[in-house]
């Protein structure tokens, strides 16, 4: 993990840093004491849509969105979004270069023979990054989560381009969000490291792709995810396996477990119905074990798992469309979409950290 690159980025962005970085705990730091963050506390009142922008006193937040594209011909495809708030201090941002957050922005697309990443950083209160609520606005330079709509989430457009790919997306629902957890306060850890945390599972995606130079004709499901947190994990904590899946029956699944260096892992999840009705799923509930891995940038990366619940008769096959999904970047993980077969099979995302 080339977390020192990611420091050293972190200082070019401030221009400068006169103080040698302190130890990261947990993966990407995000196991370090953050007591003068604002903390992440049980029976909070989620609005919509103030809570679709940022969220100031908290240490970290992030923007995510993952689809599951076809093209006419029935080719497989993936898409990622995602924007990641960075806050230095727990202060308000105030306009220039004294401004304590730092944007991060990964873009990717993925077929079954191609994997493609990029990132993008940027240094708060200068315009280069952002998220505004009214019109909705998240972006990094050119790359784009944007929305006309008084309900943002109803109609959105997404967009991202580098020197090997491109898309424009439009993503549409007629559905509320999800809280997950408990009603959106999302445990990471039997310590109570935890985030706030929902979900948009219904979209639809429509649009084009381009990889290497050719254009595709795309639609699909589509997942936001929205996390915001001071401290999402322990310092024991290296990684986590996250699942977002779109059954074909019409229900959906959110699954991680949260590794650790010694113990068993934290796991949990939600089983949102076809109604849209949600119930938590608690580690006693769910059977997830890695059946196969390949090697992936020079490690072994468990691609293919098993997944039960039995209380939903649920028993299915997760494997990687692209064993190769590989997020080279200063923060380096794996990210890529995935077919289910067996019981209920399907489409969705896998990301694996820390490995």
């Amino acid at each position: 993990m080339r977390i020192k690159w990611r420091v050293l980025m972190l200082a070019l962005l401030l221009g400068g840093c006169d103080q040698p970085a302190p130890e990261e705990k947990g993966f990407a730091g995000m196991g370090d004491q953050a007591q003068s963050f604002t903390p992440v506390v049980p029976d909070r009142v989620f609005s919509f849509p103030a809570d679709h922008g940022a969220h100031d006193g908290f240490r970290i937040e992030w923007w995510y969105v993952t689809a599951n594209l076809k093209d006419q011909q029935g080719n497989d495809f993936g898409v990622q979004w995602t924007l990641f708030r960075s806050a230095l201090k727990p202060v308000a941002d105030q306009a220039g270069w004294g401004n304590q957050t730092i944007w991060l922005g990964h873009a990717a697309v993925t077929s079954r023979s191609v994997h493609h990443a990029a990132e993008r950083y940027a240094r708060g209160g200068v315009g280069q990054a952002g998220v505004r609520l009214a019109p909705f606005e998240a972006w990094i330079d050119d790359w784009m989560f944007a929305s006309q709509a008084q309900d943002p989430l109803r109609d959105m457009q997404l967009s991202a381009r580098d020197k090997n790919f491109a898309y424009q997306l439009r993503l549409t629902s007629s559905r509320p969000p999800v809280l997950q957890g408990n009603n959106g306060f999302s445990q990471k850890s039997e310590e109570g490291q935890a985030s706030y945390y929902y979900s948009q599972p219904f979209f639809q995606a429509n649009g084009t792709l381009q990889i290497d130079g050719q254009t595709y004709t795309v639609s699909g499901p589509a997942w936001l995810d929205r996390e915001w947190s001071s401290q999402p994990l322990t310092a024991n904590q290296t990684g986590w396996d996250w699942f977002s899946l779109h059954l074909d029956s019409g229900e959906h699944v959110m699954l991680y477990r949260m590794r650790q260096k010694d113990g068993a892992p934290y796991l949990t999840g939600t089983w949102i119905a076809a109604d849209g009705q949600i119930q938590t799923l608690h580690r006693e509930q769910i059977s997830l074990v890695p059946q196969d891995t390949a090697k992936v940038a020079g490690r072994p990366m468990p691609v293919t798992w098993s997944i039960r619940i039995p209380d939903k008769k649920l028993d299915i096959r997760v494997d990687a469309i692209n064993r190769n999904a590989w997020m080279d970047l200063r923060i380096p993980y794996w990210e890529g979409p995935v077919k289910i077969d067996g019981s209920h099979p399907g489409q969705g995302y896998l990301e694996m950290t820390g490995y």
